[in-house]
Order: structure tokens, then sequence, then C-alpha cells
């Protein structure tokens, strides 16, 4: 397969493409694996929610040789998601393995040990200039929210911004979207990075930190700033209209030209999709499922979900120019931080294979 830089070739479409902005409230941290989790093919893929037209032509392939290894951040999400929206039944085995954070996906990648990752902007930038030319592909863009992405600071704190972090110790998470948003936060607010002392940690030893003490802000996401919040602590900032809220599949040029594997991903793709449908037209059992995961009330999680869907809702859409920009743009600014020591196209490394599948997906979007 002729490989092309994506956004030269988007670049020459007549047509407009849309902006995208995407991402899972779970990006890229650092962290531990958990035992995968795998369900069998069964010959039928019928659940509560109706099949697609991409579901549909995967079923005219025999997939039950194929095995999809799906890695997940945070808790089985998407694994919960297909199961209670009666998608799991699937024609291919899911065999789904957790992860602390996207880049540790991206390093599973990149090992053989599982098919497709998923991470925001930053994690694939990292494992691209590691991995190089043909390491990897970014085949598709979920559109999704970006709250409890902050900077937050304990209890009884007299940080009150972030122009109140100079001098202090603040933990973030290395490589991830508190990277960067700590980094524009302090961009921002006339400081550079050297104006705080920064501390590396995992986003549970982040909050621990924070919370006994050893550091004076904290710059998380997820589950990490529920707890804090939980905990008393206070947004300095909020970085919701900093990020885009791309959020990437990540495969190989080897496992997508694989006609069978390929076919299985894209039925994936169309499965969450409909998942996502499901879960905004049952809000509250979706929420009764993610307050058992992430250990929080069943009302703060419904208030996550439906004010985040509000903001930005979860939806698949194909590759374009727009998301290649904004990935390159984080990427520049990694370079200008000294994080990132050479530049790089991060365009070399999309791929439109997906393009005409997520473009039927995309029509399968059912909104709250």
């Amino acid at each position: 397969m002729t490989r092309r830089p994506l956004l030269r070739r988007l670049a020459t479409a007549t047509a407009p493409i849309a902006a995208v902005g995407a991402a899972l409230l779970l990006a890229a941290c650092s962290g531990s694996t958990t035992s995968p989790s795998t369900s069998s093919p069964s010959a039928t893929s019928a659940g509560a929610v109706s099949s697609g037209s991409v579901s549909a032509a995967a079923d005219s392939l025999d997939l039950s040789g194929v095995t999809l290894r799906i890695g997940e951040t945070g808790y089985k999400q998407q694994q919960l998601l297909l199961e209670k929206a009666g998608l799991a039944d699937t024609p291919y085995t899911t065999d789904f393995s957790l992860f602390q954070g996207g880049n540790l996906q991206l390093e599973a990648l990149g090992a053989g040990a599982i098919d497709l990752a998923s991470a925001s902007e930053i994690p694939p930038i990292f494992a691209a200039q590691s991995g190089g030319p043909g390491s990897l592909a970014i085949v598709a863009v979920r559109q999704g929210n970006t709250l409890t992405q902050e900077v937050v600071v304990p209890e009884g704190s007299s940080i009150t911004d972030a122009a109140g972090l100079k001098g202090k110790k603040v933990a973030y998470v290395q490589n991830t979207t508190a990277h960067y948003f700590l980094y524009k936060a302090l961009e921002q607010a006339g400081l550079s990075w050297s104006d705080i002392e920064a501390v590396p940690l995992s986003t549970s030893d982040g909050l621990a930190a924070l919370l006994s003490g050893q550091v004076d802000a904290l710059a998380s996401y997820g589950n990490a700033i529920i707890s804090a919040h939980a905990k008393g602590a206070s947004t300095i900032v909020d970085a919701r209209d900093i990020l885009s809220g791309n959020f990437v599949y990540v495969s190989t040029p080897t496992v997508i030209d694989d006609p069978a594997k390929h076919a299985a991903i894209a039925d994936y793709f169309s499965r969450l999709q409909r998942a996502f449908n499901w879960a905004r037209a049952n809000p509250d059992t979706w929420a009764a499922v993610v307050a058992e995961q992430t250990k929080q009330p069943v009302e703060q999680a419904l208030s996550t979900f439906t004010d985040g869907e509000a903001q930005r809702p979860s939806k698949f859409v194909p590759t374009s120019a727009e998301a290649i920009a904004s990935q390159q743009d984080v990427l520049d600014t990694f370079v200008k931080a000294g994080i990132l020591t050479t530049g790089f196209s991060i365009g070399d490394y999309w791929s439109t294979s997906f393009d005409a599948d997520l473009t039927a997906i995309e029509g399968e979007y059912v909104g709250g």
C-alpha cells in the first residue's frame, strides 16, 4: 500500500472537511496493566441496539478465526459499553487489556501485544518519534469531552490561579494531556516550565502526593480529579478550552492491511458508536455502571456524563486535515518546550484506510 502523508492527501480534497475535536475522559498516563478479558465469537451479533451498515458488512465475512486485541485505559469502559448495550456478541473474539494510560497502550501496540490502542493526541506523538515511519497508523478520531482535565490544589491552599504556581511543586502525568495543558496554562499566565518544580508522577501517585501534602498542585484528569475534588481539592486551571478533544485510535500497518482484522476493527468502531447512542438514551443506567467502576456517587457520575455529552458528544468521524493540524500543534508545542528534541510531520503516521467505514459510522450517530 502506498502511503503519502495524509495531511497532503486531505489538503487536495475538493470538498471542505469539518473540524473535529475528540477525546475520552481517559487520556494517557503511566502505570501497569491488568489481565486481559476475552469474549468468544458468536454466530449472531443481535443485541439491544440495531445493527449498523458496517456490522452487516462484517457479518458477510468469516471472522470466527479473528482475535481483536484491544487496549483500554483506566477501566474497561468500551467493553462495558458493548455489554450493557447488547452489542458484545461479536462474530470475532475480543480480547481487552487494561492499562493505566494511553502511553502504555502505545508501548503494547509497538511490542505487538495488542492490535488497537486508544489515546489522546499526545501518546502517539512520542510513540511515532520512538518507532519511526511505519511503526503505527492513526486510523480514526472519536469526538468526546474535555471535562475533568484540571490543575487542582488541596483543601486550604492559598493558590487560586496558574500564576500562583510560581516556585511551587506541581505533580503532573508526563507525556499526556496533563503535561500539555499544564505547559499551556503556565504560558498563558506568563510563566515558563522552569518557574515551577515539576514532578512527573502517575495518576495514582500524583493524587496521593497532593493529598499528603508532598506537592502543592496536581495536573491530571479523570478519576484522579474526581477523587481529588471528593477530598476537598479546588480547581485553579480547567483545561476544557485548552484541549482539542481529539481522541484517536491507533493500530499498525500490518494489522490494518489484514482484511479480516480490518473488517473486525471497522465493525468494532460501529458497535462502539451505537453503544454510545445507547448510553445517551439510557444515561441513568450507564451512570450506575460508571459509578461502580470509578467509586463515585451515581449522581456525580450522571452529571459528569451528561455534562460531557452536552459539551461534545462521543462520536466517531473520518480522519481530517483539521485533526492532523491539531495534533501537529501539540507536537510543535512540545518541541518549543524542549520536551521533544526534534520536530516531524505527524501526518505521515495517519491513515485514511477506514474513512469509508467511518463515514458510514458517522451516519449511525444518534444524539441525546
